[in-house]
């Protein structure tokens, strides 16, 4: 009994204590008037406590800063910064943040970059091992005018910023607006104008001064843009006046030498060198010979003006490389060296090539790299084989030239081959159609000729003489199509092409621009369709995007939707895309060439162990 109503007590203890402790609901709106209150209260303690004496001051100080503390908690460090100051405050810090993860991006793509950086320098053999390092240009004796000279660093500015050319290096020769001014002979000047060149174009502006002055030189400008005409002008200058001097004897030669990475890049650019070597002859100048070495052609006919002497040498890397090997032809007396498209001869595998061919010079060279496309990579690369060299850069690198209108269309796989009569009907020909693969080039060909066309073909698996063949009937306007593999989008100028339309999208965004610039060439606005579908990389068509965005075309909305969350970072440290290919819809460390390529490299180390782990056993 005693138990049951202890309990009983302690229950009602119990009761009676949370009643003490009930807090009632009070609404917000009174809740804020009871804080207010006691705000006041408390400001108005505070009035009265300064008004007293300095004692009273410092024995309530204690108690005052008891008071803050009490108040910090009932209402808040920021009760009185306004909502305004405080999303200033926070925008801020924010910014700090994401300036920090920049920087820490910036490190990390640097890395990456220095990681797939050459570690082996782009020169001769013979000059690592003796450790010959070329310090000062060749030394020319090409002088611009004295009157342009003459003219303020100021006024050389304002002329490349009209123009707009980006130049880098040390003591940078100066613009020279005119091929008069640039001391061409009359005869050169008259073949040119003959071509409807009137005037240099802004690569040609700064670009051959430069070369003129025998400066190492990497000229990144768009397609179509007159590069061919800043190596081979110059280049026929020096060989008229070593000609000048002492005549080639037979046997003897190169003094120049162009590596192409396509055969029918150096058909063309020996034809324009010998089309000007002609014009001087015809003007009573000496007589100088070229030699073009490319593979499908008989040795035979290429040796009998390289044993005749020979100035220029324009060739492909595997046909020179087997020359050089079997001492046919030698580069003793060569002092001029042009890579043309030099980034897509790394791409395309040739980087040993080249890295052998410099062993065969027997001294100081001037080193020429041009392209419409560069990469960071490809330049740093290069920097190693140049001497105090001068980066001129007319536009972005690996920009698509703004002369071409870009549509692109999204297209069924199945719908894409009958698609491309409908869009013949776009433009007058000639026309260009694009494909990656041999089996389409002659799936379209075959399909355009059932329907018709005038179409011929070109891609690697055909015959040099068929090749030869299809690019001068398409150049004669003889034939109206062109059907061909990227083979035909390197350097290749086609007169007048209306149109060029890509049966598919190109695994790299620098190929698009390469086949595109086919197009719109020397001022003249041309049209590029470019079929899509779902089979097309997703880093691709951002790619793409950017550079539709960047051209100022317009964005289909397929692609307009398209967002990565890469996308973000995709303009910081100054440095515009992906450092290693030139996309811009991405940066280095998503690149998926790079990725591709690291994932080769990896599979090829992993089975060279395989087959060494068994050779051993064997």
């Amino acid at each position: 009994m005693d138990g049951k109503k202890r309990h009983h007590d302690d229950d009602e203890k119990a009761q009676s204590s949370d009643d003490d402790n009930y807090v009632p609901y009070i609404p917000i709106k009174q809740r804020k008037k009871m804080e207010l209150q006691q705000v006041k209260k408390r400001l108005l303690k505070q009035d009265e406590g300064s008004g007293s004496g300095a004692a009273d001051s410092s024995d309530n100080n204690a108690g005052g800063e008891d008071d803050k503390e009490e108040e910090e908690e009932d209402i808040g460090p920021n009760a009185y910064i306004s909502l305004l100051d405080q999303h200033s405050e926070l925008k801020k810090k924010a910014e700090a943040r994401k300036e920090t993860a920049r920087e820490k991006m910036l490190k990390e793509e640097k890395k990456i970059l220095e990681s797939v950086a050459e570690s082996k320098a782009l020169m001769g053999v013979a000059e690592l091992a003796k450790g010959i390092e070329y310090t000062d240009p060749i030394k020319t004796g090409w002088r611009p005018p004295r009157y342009i000279l003459a003219r303020p660093p100021e006024y050389h500015s304002k002329v490349r910023k009209k123009w707009h050319i980006l130049v880098e290096g040390r003591e940078l020769p100066p613009p020279v607006k005119t091929f008069r001014e640039m001391k061409f002979p009359k005869a050169v000047i008259s073949a040119l104008k003959k071509k409807g060149i009137e005037k240099p174009t802004p690569i040609q502006i700064q670009g051959i001064p430069t070369v003129l002055s025998g400066r190492d030189m990497i000229g990144i400008a768009f397609t179509g843009s007159g590069k061919t005409l800043v190596f081979t002008l110059p280049l026929i200058m020096f060989c008229l006046e070593q000609e000048k001097r002492i005549p080639f004897m037979s046997n003897e030669g190169p003094y120049g030498l162009i590596v192409c990475p396509s055969r029918e890049l150096a058909r063309q650019t020996q034809e324009i060198i010998k089309y000007y070597m002609d014009q001087l002859a015809a003007e009573g100048f000496p007589s100088l010979r070229s030699a073009l070495l490319i593979g499908g052609v008989q040795m035979k006919e290429q040796m009998e003006i390289v044993k005749r002497g020979v100035h220029v040498v324009v060739a492909t890397p595997g046909r020179l490389m087997l020359m050089l090997d079997k001492k046919m032809v030698t580069l003793d007396v060569c002092r001029y060296l042009v890579l043309d498209e030099a980034d897509r001869m790394i791409d395309m595998g040739f980087e040993e090539d080249v890295r052998t061919i410099f062993s065969y010079f027997k001294g100081q060279r001037q080193t020429l790299l041009f392209s419409a496309t560069m990469p960071k990579k490809i330049q740093n690369f290069a920097v190693s084989a140049l001497v105090e060299p001068v980066t001129i850069n007319v536009g972005r690198a690996g920009a698509a030239s703004l002369d071409v209108i870009q549509e692109v269309e999204y297209v069924k796989q199945e719908a894409k081959m009958v698609y491309i009569l409908e869009c013949l009907q776009k433009t007058s020909p000639p026309v260009l159609v694009f494909a990656e693969k041999k089996h389409d080039v002659d799936a379209i060909h075959e399909y355009l000729l059932l329907k018709g066309v005038e179409a011929v073909a070109i891609h690697g698996g055909k015959d040099q003489d068929e090749r030869i063949r299809s690019v001068e009937q398409f150049k004669n306007f003889e034939k109206d199509v062109l059907v061909a593999t990227d083979v035909a989008s390197k350097g290749l100028d086609f007169p007048d092409i209306q149109h060029v339309i890509n049966y598919d999208m190109p695994e790299d965004i620098e190929n698009y621009v390469h086949r595109i610039g086919r197009t719109g060439r020397c001022g003249k606005t041309g049209v590029a369709t470019t079929f899509v579908n779902k089979t097309v990389e997703e880093s691709v068509l951002l790619d793409l995007k950017h550079l539709l965005m960047e051209a100022k075309q317009k964005v289909p909305q397929f692609l307009a939707s398209m967002q990565a969350d890469s996308e973000i970072y995709l303009d910081i440290g100054g440095e515009v895309g992906c450092m290693y290919c030139g996309g811009l819809g991405h940066r280095i460390a998503n690149c998926p060439k790079l990725e591709a390529i690291q994932t080769k490299q990896a599979a090829s180390v992993g089975r060279r162990d395989y087959l060494a782990h068994n050779a051993a056993d064997w």
